[in-house]
């Protein structure tokens, strides 16, 4: 603890301040802001109040507030002259702004598409760099964050006409779903008209959403407010009726992560109770096959002399299995579970002229 009630902290490698029983306001268009001047003023040399001006387009006043911020949300970040010009600098090590480098799927995207036109302009070797570049700044990305921000790329890229995802998929209520990514965004409890399984009619239900689960159904997770046990639970969005936001917030599940969730169900669907180990064979001719695919984040899997692949995971959703599994005809064997086993025997085809 510092003097005033001023307490050091981390963020991964990243010191800064917070103080104690005060609220320190800041909007997010200056948070951002001072991330970027945190992020020029990184390395060697650091900035100075005239390039502060420029890159900001704001007058001295602004510029000198800005370096006063600096100087208290981070605590490594430091005032010198330099010799050379005797002008006042300020920088950073560049350890300290290690956790904010992560790039931003809009980067990502960026790159990408860049790569791409590349080679369609007959420049493969540049693409063939960019395409390495673009290898190495995924490498440096956290193992937990790369899985979301590739999903997060994927969109971006059809959004720019870039990819398309085709195939059957329900169809959305845009009202219901800028609702949810409201509601998520914002922490905010909400109404939902939704229909169970069980439910003649569709009835109102006060929930606090806590993530989305996006397959071939999408479910909500969210906690039934009416509930005492704060247990997660799954309404398939297709079948939410309408969504209301509520005036107020609500206290997440404490350590509760959808993505660690989800390594639960071989696709959207999920439940606790119902997760088992699960084994598939592949036959010899459909293991190359089948080592291109991420059947599930924790799998494992390994080669037999014969050249057929043994796939283990622990998942839940053997309807979806199911489905996913008639698609590689008899080139797929269930050792485990049996029930599995049972539900595709009887409709494991040979006749299939290709493999997924």
């Amino acid at each position: 603890m510092l003097e005033g009630g001023v307490r050091n902290c981390r963020l991964g490698t990243t010191k800064f301040r917070v103080w104690k029983n005060q609220e320190v306001t800041m909007s997010y268009d200056n948070a951002a802001k001072l991330l970027r001047l945190a992020i020029c003023a990184a390395g060697r040399v650091g900035m100075t109040l005239g390039e502060i001006e420029e890159m900001f387009e704001c007058d001295r006043r602004t510029a000198q507030r800005m370096t006063v911020k600096l100087m208290e949300v981070f605590i490594d970040a430091e005032r010198w002259v330099d010799e050379d010009d005797q002008r006042p600098r300020w920088r950073l090590p560049s350890s300290s702004i290690t956790s904010f480098l992560t790039p931003s799927p809009e980067e990502l995207a960026v790159l990408a598409r860049a790569s791409e036109k590349l080679a369609k302009d007959g420049a493969a070797n540049e693409a063939r760099i960019l395409k390495g570049l673009e290898e190495k700044v995924l490498a440096t990305i956290p193992r937990s964050a790369r899985a979301r921000i590739e999903v997060d790329e994927e969109a971006l890229l059809q959004a720019l006409g870039l990819a398309a995802r085709p195939g059957p998929r329900p169809i959305s209520n845009e009202l219901v779903d800028q609702t949810l990514v409201t509601a998520l965004k914002g922490r905010r409890a909400i109404d939902i008209l939704y229909r169970g399984v069980r439910d003649k009619s569709p009835r109102w239900r006060k929930v606090a959403p806590h993530g989305l689960l996006l397959g071939i159904r999408r479910y909500l997770v969210a906690c039934d407010l009416d509930r005492a046990d704060k247990v997660p639970r799954h309404y398939r969005v297709e079948d939410i009726v309408e969504a209301k936001l509520r005036p107020e917030t609500f206290e997440a599940i404490a350590d509760f992560d959808v993505g660690v969730h989800a390594r639960g169900g071989f696709s959207s669907y999920v439940n606790d109770n119902e997760i088992e180990d699960i084994v598939w064979r592949f036959t010899p001719e459909a293991a190359a096959r089948a080592k291109s695919f991420a059947f599930h984040p924790d799998q494992s899997v390994e080669t037999e002399t014969d050249g057929s692949l043994i796939v283990r995971f622990r998942a839940c959703g053997l309807l979806e299995m199911a489905w996913h599994l008639y698609s590689w005809g008899d080139a797929v064997e269930v050792l485990a579970p049996a029930k599995l086993r049972a539900m595709i025997d009887g409709y494991r085809r040979s006749d299939f002229e290709s493999l997924p």
